[in-house]
C-alpha cells in the first residue's frame, strides 16, 4: 500500500513539473487545449502628413452653400483634416463702371483683367461662410485662397460685376448699407437684392448709413450729417452706433430672410467702442481695409481686406503676391437661375400675420393653395435671423412646415416663402412677433391676403454718394 502511494506521488510530480510522456499516459492528467485569439501587434503609427486640400475641397466654382439648410449645424469632425496652414486674401470692390469717382469705380474691363489674374496668380475663390468655417475648424480650403467683396450697393455689381463672376464661376459677398437700398439712380433695389440671394450670393452689413464709427456724421454729406445728427440726439453716440451695426443687421435679415453674420465697417474705420458692439451683435466676422493675409488666428473683429482702386494699382498687385502655394480650382457652375417675380397672394399661415406668441420653438406653417400649380421640388422657406432652413411640403394639402430647432429670440420675425409656378418663382411674406411671456395662441390661423407683393423697405434716409475708403 505504501508502495502504490509513493508510486503515485512520483508520477504526478512528474506530470506537473513537465514531463509530457508521463501525461500522455496518464488520462485525467493530459492538458486542455485552450484557443486564445490572438491579439494583432499594434499598427505601426504613421507621421503626420501635412494637410492638403482634397480635390473636391471648395474649387472657385461652388456656390455659397454653409447658410443652406443641408449644411446648417452639420460640423467637420475630423478636424485633423482642415488645412490650417492655408492663408486667404480679401479683395474689396465698389463701382464697377466706365463712369464715376476714381476712387471708387474701376472700369469694367480692368474688372475682368483682374478676376482673371486672380485664376492665373493660382487663387481660388472661396465663399465667405466656408472662410469662416475654416476657422471654426470645420471645413478646409485650398493653400492659397481669396474672398472677393463688393461694397456699397451700387447697381453696377448687379449689372456690370456679377456677370463677370458668373462666367469665372466665383462666390462673392455684397456689403450693403441700409439707406443706400432702393434710392434710385446708381443703387440696387431689394428686388436686386432679393435675386442675387436666391443665386446664392452672400448679403452682409455695411451699416445704416456709411457713416465712420468713429465720427458720428464724419464722411457723409451735409443731409445724411443732419439725420445723423438727431440720431445722436435721441439715441445717444452709443444708441447711434448700435443702430448702425446692430439695426443694419436686422432690416437687412428681415428684409430679405437671411442670416447676416459679417460686418465691415465704414471706409475701414474702427473704434474700441465699435468693436464691441459687433461682438455684442454676434458677428462671426468683421472687415477693415488694410490688406493682409488671413488666417484662423487673426482677430476676428478686425480682418484686412485689399480695398481695390483704379487710381492705386499696386493695392491688387500687392495682393496677388501675399501668399504662395495651392491651385485654382475653376470649375463649371450651374447655368444662371430664373428670375425670381415676387406674388401677392392670399393664404393661411401659422402663426398668423401680425400674431403674437410665446412658443420659443413654433411650427411655422403656410398653406400654399393660391399659389396655384407649384413645382414641389421648388419650395424654399426663409426666417429672418435664421436664414433658409429645411422645410417639408406637403403636395396632397399644399402645406409648407419648418419645425423651429432653434429658440427664438428677437421680439419681431418674418416668414419667407418661395416656389416655382410655370416656370416663375413667386415669393410671399408675413409678420409674427414673439413674446416670452405670452400665452399660447387661441385663435384659428389667418387669411394673410394683406400682405404686401413686394418687400416694404424700411423709410430710407437720403443716400450720400459713398466717399472713398
Amino acid at each position: 500500500m505504501t508502495r502504490k502511494f509513493a508510486l503515485l506521488l512520483l508520477v504526478a510530480t512528474l506530470a506537473f513539473t513537465g514531463c509530457d510522456k508521463i501525461r500522455a499516459k496518464v488520462p485525467f492528467l493530459k492538458k486542455k487545449e485552450v484557443v486564445v485569439a490572438a491579439t494583432p501587434a499594434p499598427a505601426p503609427v504613421a507621421a503626420d502628413a501635412p494637410a492638403t486640400p482634397a480635390p473636391d475641397e471648395t474649387p472657385s466654382g461652388t456656390t455659397p452653400s454653409s447658410k443652406s439648410p443641408a449644411s446648417a449645424g452639420s460640423k467637420n469632425t475630423d478636424t485633423a483634416a482642415v488645412n490650417k496652414n492655408a492663408a486667404v486674401i480679401a479683395l474689396c470692390y465698389h463701382n464697377i463702371d466706365e463712369k464715376g469717382s476714381k476712387a471708387l469705380t474701376l472700369p469694367i474691363a480692368e474688372f475682368e483683367k483682374e478676376m482673371e489674374a486672380i485664376k492665373t496668380n493660382g487663387f481660388s475663390v472661396i465663399p465667405m461662410q466656408d472662410f469662416l468655417a475654416w476657422r471654426r475648424g470645420e471645413k478646409s480650403i485650398p493653400n492659397k485662397s481669396c474672398i472677393i467683396t463688393i461694397d456699397d450697393g451700387w447697381v453696377s455689381a448687379y449689372t456690370n460685376a456679377w456677370p463677370i463672376l458668373k462666367k469665372y464661376n466665383y462666390p462673392f459677398t455684397l456689403f450693403i448699407y441700409i439707406n443706400y437700398v432702393g434710392t434710385g439712380g446708381k443703387s440696387m433695389s431689394w428686388d436686386q437684392l432679393a435675386e442675387m440671394r436666391d443665386a446664392g450670393v452672400d448679403i452682409e452689413s455695411h451699416t445704416y448709413s456709411h457713416s465712420s464709427l468713429k465720427v458720428p456724421g464724419g464722411n457723409v454729406d451735409a443731409k445724411a450729417k443732419a439725420l445723423i445728427k438727431q440720431d445722436v440726439a435721441a439715441l445717444g453716440v452709443d444708441g447711434w452706433m448700435r443702430k448702425e451695426i446692430i439695426e443694419s443687421k436686422q432690416v437687412l435679415e428681415k428684409q430679405l430672410g437671411i442670416k447676416c453674420n459679417v460686418f465691415a465697417y465704414p471706409f475701414g474705420v474702427w473704434s474700441p467702442k465699435a468693436v464691441e458692439i459687433v461682438k455684442e451683435a454676434g458677428y462671426e466676422a468683421a472687415f477693415t481695409v488694410y490688406g493682409q493675409q488671413l488666417h484662423p488666428s487673426s482677430q476676428k473683429e478686425l480682418l484686412g481686406r485689399y480695398a481695390v482702386e483704379a487710381s492705386k494699382p499696386k493695392i491688387f498687385e500687392d495682393a496677388m503676391k501675399m501668399i504662395g502655394g495651392g491651385q485654382s480650382t475653376v470649375s463649371t457652375g450651374p447655368s444662371e437661375p430664373a428670375y425670381t417675380q415676387l406674388a401677392a397672394v392670399s393664404m393661411v399661415t401659422k402663426p398668423m400675420d401680425g400674431e403674437t406668441i410665446g412658443d420659443p420653438k413654433p411650427l411655422i406653417k403656410a398653406n400654399l393653395a393660391t399659389l396655384g400649380d407649384i413645382d414641389p421640388g421648388s419650395v424654399e422657406m426663409r426666417i429672418s435671423g435664421f436664414g433658409p432652413v429645411a422645410v417639408k411640403y406637403d403636395p396632397a394639402t399644399k402645406t409648407a412646415q419648418y419645425q423651429m430647432t432653434q429658440k427664438l429670440r428677437e421680439p419681431e420675425y418674418t416668414v419667407f416663402i418661395s416656389a416655382k409656378s410655370k416656370g416663375k418663382r413667386l415669393e410671399t411674406k408675413w409678420n409674427f412677433k414673439y413674446d416670452s411671456t405670452a400665452g399660447p395662441s387661441t385663435g384659428p390661423a389667418t387669411d394673410a391676403s394683406a400682405l404686401p407683393p413686394k418687400a416694404t423697405p424700411v423709410a430710407p434716409i437720403p443716400a450720400a454718394t459713398p466717399k472713398k475708403k
